[in-house]
């Protein structure tokens, strides 16, 4: 017995004096396998290198300079120069006056936008997938695909110009079944509903895109199937397609989700005016105001690392919740 202890001892101690002698020839063995593929797959990695640049330059790059929200940033000193201020512009801001209205304006108009947005693009994408005439379901993704590559600038002029008071459209045609003209961007309570639906108008087409390709990969014995069972369209719909393409629905929304907090500033920027302000003042329209117009660069990085952070905590509640519920989420 001694002797089996004293030969299992010997070798263990003779296995832990030649593991650290495989090590290396492993880890060798590994580095040819992992150049052996990249040899092999090259192209696919020239391909996948420029986009992966771009992230790195102009996506975690500018991370660094985050450090500017913690910071009396003054231009001259540069980042290192600069006095550190801790969390004294985010406590600033949360106090201000404005944050409540910033806030509330934020959700509503975001909010608003994901309710009217989001299944919009469904309903097209399912009412596309049934048209039986090509001509004419070709006609209609090319009218409802247009309005997305109108840009932002072009899109809130032909707004302005369709609910201007002197010669809008819609004031022509209140005007003619005898009511009085209105002027809508003069009225704060409009606002929201202006951006919402003329988003919906503009991107629509282009977010159903993703949608009408989930529906092509149904597989079309389940059609098939629910036809022999007597179901009718509206039918099939709602048990086939709608489940068929419920993974990408939740994916999406889970998306659309992590966004709720940001509103970009472009389009507001060019229908807001002193009136509307009331409405149509959100965080991102606020930073852009306070950043570059003030030059008050600590406090606006202050502001949008706060709607980022904010952002990203509701990303990972919804995906969680996504996850627990239908075992659909984005990791």
């Amino acid at each position: 017995m001694k002797g089996n202890m004293f030969k299992t001892a010997g070798s263990t101690e003779a296995a832990v004096f030649t593991a650290p002698a495989a090590g290396p020839a492993a880890k060798k063995s590994r580095m040819q396998e992992v150049l052996r593929k990249l040899k092999k797959n090259w192209q696919l990695y020239v391909i996948i290198a420029l986009p992966v640049l771009i992230l790195l330059v102009f996506s975690y790059g500018p991370m660094y300079g985050l450090q500017i929200a913690f910071k009396d940033f003054v231009p001259t000193r540069g980042f290192s120069g600069s006095k550190w201020v801790g969390l004294k512009h985010f406590k600033a801001f949360v106090t201000s006056y404005q944050f409540g209205r910033l806030i509330k304006n934020t959700m509503i108009i975001s909010l608003y936008s994901l309710i009217a947005n989001f299944p919009a693009a469904i309903i097209l994408a399912v009412a596309v997938n049934e048209c039986r005439s090509k001509w004419y379901k070709k006609t209609v993704q090319m009218i409802t695909y247009a309005p997305h590559f109108i840009s932002t600038v072009v899109m809130a002029g032909i707004v302005l110009m369709v609910l201007s008071p002197y010669s809008g459209i819609i004031n022509n045609i209140i005007e003619m079944f005898g009511g009085e003209r209105i002027d809508f961007m003069a009225k704060p309570q409009f606002f929201k509903h202006i951006y919402v639906w003329s988003g919906v108008w503009q991107s629509m087409g282009f977010n159903s895109i993703i949608y009408i390709s989930a529906l092509a990969g149904i597989d079309p014995t389940l059609h098939e199937a629910a036809v022999v069972d007597g179901a009718t369209r509206w039918q099939r719909i709602i048990h086939v397609d709608i489940p068929g393409i419920m993974p990408t629905i939740i994916t999406m929304l889970i998306m659309n989700c992590g966004r709720i907090m940001t509103v970009g500033h472009e389009k507001i920027l060019l229908l807001q005016n002193a009136v509307n302000m009331s409405t149509s003042d959100v965080i991102s329209t606020y930073v852009y105001r306070v950043g570059l117009e003030n030059a008050q660069y600590s406090f606006s990085t202050a502001v949008g690392l706060f709607n980022a952070v904010i952002n990203c905590t509701l990303l990972l509640i919804v995906n969680k919740i996504a996850k627990h519920v239908s075992e659909t989420s984005l990791w």
